[in-house]
C-alpha cells in the first residue's frame, strides 16, 4: 500500500518525506485555505514547490464545476509538472471530465466518493484513482472500511486499473483496516502516519534495554 500525506503544509510534507515511506501528495482547497494560500499565481507556485519536494504524485483539486471550466483548470494544473493528479469531484460534469482527461493522457483522482456505484463510474470513465471519504462515511454511521473492501472486491472482478486511495483518515487505526481491507493507497495526515511508530510495548522495551547497556558501560 503507497503512503500519501493530506496537506498543504510544506514542513509536514518534508517531515514525511524525510521518513523515507512517502509516495504521494494529496490536497484540496480547504488544505490551501488552511496554510494561506490565496490567488491562482500562489496557488501555482504551492503546487510547484510541493512537487519539487516530493517524488511521486501530487493530487491538485479543481475549482470548477462544468466541464470546460474542470478541463481548462485541469489542463493548468498539470502542465505545472509531470507529478500533477488532476484531482476531480465526483459529478455529472466530473465523470465527463475524467474521460477527457484519461483519453489525454492527464492522470486523474476522483474525490469526493462515498459509494460504489460511484467508484464504478470513475473507474469506467478511466480515472487513475478513485477517492472514497471513509471518515466522512464513518460519521454517518456506516463503516467506511467496508466501502473500501467492496471497491476493491468490484475492481478486481471487473479488472478495472484505477487505484482505490483511501481517503479522509482519522486515525492511524483506518490506516491498518485499509491496508486489510486492500487499498491500494491511503491518504492522511502526519499525525496519523506518525501515530503508526506508537505502541507502548516499544517504549517499555526500549527503556529496559538503555537501562541494560548502562550496566555493560
Amino acid at each position: 500500500m503507497k503512503f500519501f500525506i493530506d496537506t498543504a503544509n510544506l514542513e509536514q510534507i518534508k517531515e514525511a518525506n524525510d521518513l523515507g515511506i512517502l509516495d504521494g501528495v494529496t490536497t484540496n482547497p480547504s488544505l490551501m485555505a488552511k496554510e494561506g494560500i490565496k490567488g491562482t499565481n500562489a496557488i501555482m507556485a504551492h503546487y510547484r514547490a510541493i512537487c519539487e519536494l516530493v517524488d511521486g504524485p501530487v493530487s491538485a483539486e479543481v475549482f470548477g464545476t462544468t466541464f470546460d471550466e474542470i478541463v481548462e483548470e485541469g489542463v493548468r494544473l498539470a502542465d505545472i509538472h509531470e507529478n500533477i493528479v488532476v484531482k476531480v469531484p465526483m459529478i455529472k460534469e466530473g465523470i465527463k471530465a475524467i474521460k477527457w482527461f484519461y483519453e489525454n493522457g492527464i492522470e486523474t483522482n476522483c474525490t469526493l466518493v462515498f459509494s460504489a456505484g460511484q467508484a464504478i463510474l470513475a473507474a469506467k470513465a478511466g480515472a487513475t484513482y478513485v477517492s472514497p471519504f471513509i471518515g466522512r462515511i464513518d460519521d454517518g454511521t456506516w463503516d467506511g472500511v467496508k466501502l473500501i473492501e467492496q471497491i476493491v472486491g468490484i475492481y478486481n472482478v471487473q479488472g478495472f486499473d484505477t487505484e482505490v486511495l483511501a481517503a479522509s483518515i482519522r486515525n492511524p487505526l483506518h490506516i491498518v483496516k485499509c491496508a486489510e481491507a486492500g487499498a491500494d493507497v491511503c491518504t492522511c495526515p502526519l499525525s496519523s502516519i506518525l501515530g503508526l511508530l506508537n505502541h507502548p510495548l516499544t517504549d517499555l522495551g526500549l527503556q529496559q534495554f538503555l537501562k541494560d547497556a548502562k550496566k555493560m558501560e
